[in-house]
């Protein structure tokens, strides 16, 4: 090797280690450390936090020298210097000036203090916000948060956060941070201190870590958010409960922060809500207009259905093997045919609370579809509701049934409808649960999450995600039938959907009124849940229209 490249080398490898910078954060006042404090680049991914001593070491190889190094410690003045003047002193030892603390003593004399529980309260096991630093290290110190909203002056009580699951080989490193808002996104922090804690296994009672901050004096009003970041590495996972469609926040250390309208995690706050405080920001306490209400929390269910044998019976269950996919079902009672068919990534046991009843009296015959629960897909075309069809269309002739009745719940009565279109002869009557004809009748909230979700993944192109993303794409693109062929159906239906649901009401009843031989029934307060949450009513109107 020359030596003109050696002494390259070397230079690249002493100008590489020169932008590596180690350092102690210090209180100025006390001369004590300052341990977990958060030291990164403005607008960048790049950041460390100091250890218990106060000690860091931070690469700055990668960071833009114009770009500004920041230390944020609650209780302290904020520190700030460009990448370039930092990276001068390669050993450093930093000051934090405390802030002078404007306190300012509530008096409560008469005032009415209401106790409110505000947030995510899910405990669900389904869908969950997982921690694990081994996955993806450079993403492990980033921070999540949940907005809130206060109408009235209000005093936080205690924070909590529902977990799970855990499995860590130590107590697990974490911190709260409450922010005012700034242009809809988390602005700066409000506490006077650190809400920095240690998370064991012990500490979580009913899934729940509770935190008791009622000694810190925090008192909101308006919008603010409720951020968390875990800050030291660990062997194992922390698996947080998260709610679907609802709208949370994150950021990667000190970069901006972004909405995340796929899920949020489960946090929840109780606060003593002052009722006779100036109502300044006039905000409907907690109100939720986004997609979350028209989705309600239905993890109570998911978890009932987990413990009954439906989708899951070795006894009843078989399988279809078609050329390109295998079909999973399961038949329970005896009498005229009746299929249940579940909505987009959904399974049999959704129906764990109709098939009980409906198979004392028909023979009902729940299936996976293609791709979903336990059946496959062995293509990757895109799906359409037509494919599902003539799914259904090849499960009824092998167990030899020439005509059927199908009763969808959602997608599955999406494909009811492709059904009645192209096998009229074979279906008896339709009974449609939340269905839609077109993909504009779903509430344009709901189209748009699932729009950022689908581009969410069309970005990360995983093999893995292939079935996800394909369902997502069906609910955008179709079905697309039009109220010609709506009237061509000659069969029976019975068009259920819920008041609250998000196939907008409009719609429901344009489909009803383009189907010759229907009946329409809205469910009063109903949402697109009624197979869980409406399942009596549900399981009488379906017996009732099936006599008739």
């Amino acid at each position: 090797m020359k030596k003109s490249t050696i002494l390259s080398l070397l230079f690249a490898a002493g100008f590489y280690y020169s932008q590596t910078i180690t350092g102690t954060v210090i209180a100025k006042n006390e001369n004590h450390p300052i341990s977990f404090a958060k030291i990164g680049v403005e607008k960048e991914n790049i950041g460390v936090v100091t250890d218990e001593n106060g000690n860091f070491s931070i690469n700055l190889f990668n960071a833009s020298p114009s770009n500004k190094i920041k230390i944020e410690v609650a209780g302290y003045e904020p520190y700030t210097e460009t990448v370039s003047n930092f990276i001068k002193q390669s050993s450093q030892k930093i000051y934090l000036k405390e802030k002078v603390k404007n306190i300012q003593e509530v008096v409560l004399r008469t005032k009415k203090l209401v106790d409110k529980n505000w947030g995510v309260n899910t405990k669900t096991k389904s869908v969950m916000y997982s921690v694990n630093p081994a996955f993806r290290k450079e993403d492990f110190l980033g921070e999540t948060a949940l907005e809130f909203k206060a109408s009235k002056k209000s005093k936080i009580k205690t924070i909590n956060l529902n977990i799970a699951s855990i499995t860590a080989d130590r107590p697990v490193i974490m911190r709260y941070t409450i922010y005012n808002e700034k242009n809809g996104l988390p602005g700066e922090s409000i506490l006077d201190e650190e809400i920095t804690v240690e998370l064991t296994k012990h500490k979580i009672i009913d899934n729940t870590f509770a935190l008791d901050v009622n000694d810190k004096n925090i008192w909101v009003q308006g919008k603010f958010f409720v951020g968390i970041q875990f800050l030291k590495e660990f062997e194992g996972r922390v698996n947080i409960s998260a709610a679907l469609f609802r709208t949370g926040y994150i950021r990667k250390f000190y970069d901006e922060w972004k909405k995340m309208t796929i899920a949020a995690p489960a946090i929840n706050i109780d606060v003593k809500v002052d009722k006779n405080a100036k109502d300044e920001n006039k905000f409907e306490e907690m109100s939720d207009q986004s997609v979350a209400s028209l989705f309600p929390d239905v993890s109570k269910y998911m978890e009932e259905s987990d413990k009954e044998i439906y989708g899951k019976n070795q006894e009843m269950g078989k399988f279809l093997a078609l050329k390109d996919a295998d079909l999973y079902y399961e038949v329970y009672g005896k009498g005229e045919p009746l299929f249940l068919l579940h909505g987009n990534s959904g399974s049999i046991k959704d129906f764990y609370q109709q098939i009980p009843v409906l198979s004392k009296q028909y023979k009902v015959i729940v299936m996976d579809t293609r791709a979903q629960g336990k059946s496959t897909d062995k293509t990757k075309k895109d799906f359409n509701y037509k494919i599902f069809a003539d799914d259904v269309k090849a499960l009824a002739d092998d167990l030899g049934l020439q005509k059927i009745n199908i009763a969808g719940w959602s997608d599955g009565g999406n494909t009811g409808l492709e059904f009645a279109l192209k096998y009229p002869q074979n279906l008896g009557k339709l009974i449609t649960i939340g269905a839609n004809a077109v993909p504009e009748g779903v509430d344009q909230e709901l189209i748009n999450n699932f729009s950022i979700k689908y581009k969410v993944l069309q970005l990360q192109n995983k093999p893995e995600k292939l079935n996800e993303g394909r369902l997502l794409k069906l609910m955008l693109k179709e079905p697309k039938i039009t109220d010609k062929q709506l009237n061509k159906i000659q069969n029976k239906v019975l068009v259920i959907a819920g008041e609250k649901d998000v196939i907008t009401q409009a719609h429901t009843e344009f489909m009803a009124k383009q189907i010759p031989n229907s009946e329409l029934k809205i469910y009063k307060d109903a949402t697109h849940m009624i197979p869980f949450e409406n399942a009596e009513q549900l399981n009488e109107d379906i017996l009732e229209f099936m006599k008739k």
